[in-house]
C-alpha cells in the first residue's frame, strides 16, 4: 500500500509535543516501582487541520481507516535508531509500549508511551533517555501493516529537565539552556498554535502509595488524603516562565 503524505503542516503538528494535549502519569507501588505514561492526544489539532483537507483526501480508504492497538517501542523505532542504541537503551526500549488509537475520520489521534520502572534507579535512567531517544528518531512508524503509514516524532516529556529520583523523592528541573535551545526549535510551531487558537495543555499527575511529606510548587494540587499530585499548566504559560514546571516531591 502507497504511503498517505498529509501536508507539511500536519506533519509539524503531530511531530512536536508542543501541539497536543500532554498528560504524563507517574503511578508509585508500595514495592518502590513506578509505572510511566506519557499520553499524546493530538485529536484535537486534527480535527483543526481535517478542515483543511481537500474532500478527495478526507474520502480516502486510509482516512477511513482505525486503529486501536499496542506495540513495542523498540520495534516502533526507525533502523537507524535501533542501530544507535547502546544495549541499556535497548534493553530499556524493548520494555516500554507504544498505544496508539487512531479514526482520523472522527479526529482521534492518540498514542502513548509506558513504562514499568522497577526502582528509583530504573526509573531516573528512563527518565533521562527516553526523550533522547524519541527526539532523536526523527520519526516513529506509530502505523505499520494494513493501516497508513504516519510517520510522527513524539517527546516523551522533554529533553529539558534535570532529574533527582530516589526511593522517597522525586525532583526534576527546568535546565534553562536546554529549554531555550528547545524553543529555538519549535518556536515557528508554537506561533502556528497560538494562530490557529489551539492551546496546549501539559498535566502531570503523580499518585503515590502513602501520603507525600512535602510538594515545593505551589500551583501543585493535592489530594486529601495526600496521596496524588496534580500540576496543570500550558505550554504558553511554560515558555514565560519554564519554572513553573519545576517539581520537588519527598513521599
Amino acid at each position: 500500500m502507497k504511503k498517505l503524505y498529509l501536508p507539511v503542516l500536519l506533519l509539524l503538528m503531530l511531530c512536536l509535543n508542543s501541539c497536543v494535549d500532554i498528560e504524563e502519569r507517574y503511578d508509585f507501588k508500595a514495592d518502590g516501582s513506578c509505572n510511566v505514561i506519557y499520553g499524546f492526544d493530538m485529536s484535537r489539532a486534527v480535527a483543526v487541520l481535517m478542515n483543511l483537507m481537500p474532500d478527495s483526501v478526507r474520502d480516502s480508504p486510509q482516512f477511513n481507516m482505525s486503529k486501536d492497538t499496542s506495540m513495542n517501542f523498540y520495534a516502533a523505532l526507525p533502523d537507524t535508531t535501533q542501530r544507535k542504541l547502546n544495549a541499556e537503551e535497548v534493553k530499556m526500549a524493548q520494555s516500554s509500549n507504544l498505544g496508539i488509537k487512531m479514526d482520523l475520520k472522527r479526529s482521534v489521534m492518540k498514542v502513548n508511551i509506558s513504562h514499568l520502572a522497577k526502582n528509583s534507579s530504573d526509573l531516573q535512567y528512563y527518565l533521562q533517555h527516553i526523550s533522547q531517544i524519541s527526539m532523536g528518531s526523527n520519526q516513529l512508524n506509530i502505523a505499520k501493516s494494513k493501516t497508513p503509514n504516519f510517520n510522527t516524532q513524539l517527546t516523551a516529556s522533554g529533553d529539558y529537565y534535570n532529574y533527582e529520583v530516589s526511593p522517597h523523592k522525586f525532583y526534576r528541573i527546568v535546565d534553562k539552556n536546554k529549554f531555550n535551545a528547545f524553543l529555538k526549535k519549535t518556536g515557528s510551531v508554537f506561533a502556528t498554535a497560538k494562530a490557529m487558537l489551539i492551546d496546549m495543555p501539559y498535566k502531570v499527575v503523580l499518585n503515590f502509595a502513602k501520603p507525600v511529606k512535602k510538594v515545593n510548587n505551589p500551583k501543585a494540587i493535592i489530594s486529601p488524603d495526600k496521596k496524588q499530585v496534580i500540576l496543570k499548566t500550558d505550554m504558553a504559560d511554560v515558555i514565560k516562565d519554564p519554572s513553573i514546571m519545576n517539581l520537588k516531591v519527598d513521599f
